[in-house]
């Protein structure tokens, strides 16, 4: 589970990277003197944060490989809130009305140039996507931790049942346990 969650991680974190580098939106100007120009905003541009989240995830990915516990469920709330951003950046781009102010600027045109913007959805819709596997992969995430700790437990109440009263089940009678092919947590082996 966590494998499959650390695989969504980078997979979320490749789209934002591609999302990144997709138009977002189209200034078309003209000042009167030359010809008309049109300037591409990439989703870089347009939404800085992209590249950072998409960094943010794929430290998340490989950091599972490392962490366990509370710590990998810390992590797992960390990308969940990143998520919540991607999907606030890509909404944005069609809640906002009017996009031309911002768009001018960003492309460093005066507004009184201005002829037109265009909005292009492909990008947004790639973020919003990622935004969902991040969201999923951290899902993921806090499930393996928890179910880790269940494993902890599990183990650690199979051998106090398998241990006797008085009798200690000592570190050296459980690898021998191992090396002779029993597992020492079940009740029937006791170990031996």
């Amino acid at each position: 589970m966590t494998r499959l969650g650390q695989l969504l991680l980078v997979v979320a974190a490749a789209g934002l990277w591609g999302s990144s580098r997709l138009t977002w939106v189209e200034v078309t100007s003209f000042d009167g003197l030359t010809h008309p120009r049109t300037d591409e905003l990439t989703g870089a541009t347009w939404s800085t944060a992209l590249i950072p989240l998409a960094l943010v995830v794929l430290a998340a990915a490989v950091a599972g490989l490392a962490v366990r516990g509370w710590v990998l469920r810390i992590l797992a709330v960390l990308v969940a809130a990143a998520s919540a951003a991607m999907g606030y950046l890509a909404i944005s781009l069609w809640v906002v009305p009017d996009v031309a102010a911002r768009a001018a600027r960003l492309a460093e045109v005066p507004i009184t140039d201005l002829v037109g913007t265009e909005r292009y959805s492909t990008g947004a819709v790639l973020t919003l996507v990622a935004a969902a596997l991040s969201l999923v992969g951290a899902v993921l995430l806090l499930r393996s931790a928890t179910r880790g700790g269940a494993d902890a437990a599990r183990y650690t109440r199979r051998r106090t049942e398998v241990e006797e009263p008085g009798a200690e089940m000592s570190e050296r009678m459980i690898w021998d346990a191992l090396d002779a092919g029993q597992d020492p947590t079940t009740p029937d082996n006791k170990g031996r």
